[in-house]
């Protein structure tokens, strides 16, 4: 049986009560499909949220009833995202890491440093930035801003699966399971894809092979 590994509590490096700190965190890193979305979020100090933690050990349920209230609650909250295009263009990990500027600017509040989920930092930002390992179940803010981030990419799901039922984008939420993979191999390859991701990269060459084979046995007919 593996052993459990236990993080240290995390310490604020200023007090969150004299200073404004934010949270970052993203959700969508691993799906083939769709956008990568961030947020940002400083919680107020006087009205704390019960029940936060990594979106990831929430369900649906509790994520969808805890939105609204980060939303009321939080001081500001900010969300950013970059496209599929983006991704293929800067690599996933670049692309989060501007998703959560992008929700940091989006923010109506300045901050006085930004905790950013992870092992690394954003780059190019006016405030201190920190990463926090296994942030989004140890630090408020950045579990807030999981919760956030996790529900508009959902959301984004729901609506991209009303617009192509086939692909049954609300199903699978664009992670590579056996379904998605059956319907890829089946279904055009849409631009909402990520056309630099393993899998949707063998589809379009397969396919794209199979189309010059198509080609040649044509052209020998003719």
């Amino acid at each position: 049986m593996a052993k459990k590994i236990v993080f240290e509590p995390f310490v604020y490096p200023v007090d969150p009560t004299v200073f404004k700190v934010c949270g970052a965190d993203e959700a969508g890193r691993g799906p083939l499909m769709g956008n990568v979305v961030a947020a940002c979020v400083v919680l107020d100090p006087n009205n704390p949220i019960a029940g936060l933690n990594d979106s990831k050990q929430l369900s649906e349920k509790k994520r969808d009833a805890l939105e609204p209230l980060i939303k009321e609650k939080a001081l500001a909250y900010g969300i950013g995202q970059c496209t599929p295009q983006e991704i293929d263009e800067m690599n996933i990990l670049n692309a989060s890491l501007e998703a959560m500027k992008r929700a940091y600017e989006n923010m109506a509040l300045k901050c006085d440093l930004i905790l950013v989920d992870g092992n690394k930092t954003i780059k190019n930002i006016e405030i201190k930035c920190e990463a926090v390992v296994k942030g989004d179940a140890r630090v408020a803010e950045i579990a807030a801003a999981s919760i956030l981030a996790k529900v508009e990419r959902d959301r984004q799901m729901y609506e991209l699966d009303k617009q192509y039922p086939e692909y049954q984008f609300a199903k699978h939420k664009g992670y590579p399971t056996k379904l998605h993979l059956e319907l890829l191999n089946e279904l055009p390859v849409i631009s909402c894809y990520r056309k630099t991701y393993g899998p949707v990269r063998k589809v379009l060459e397969a396919k794209n092979q199979n189309l010059g084979n198509s080609t040649d046995s044509l052209e020998s007919l003719l």
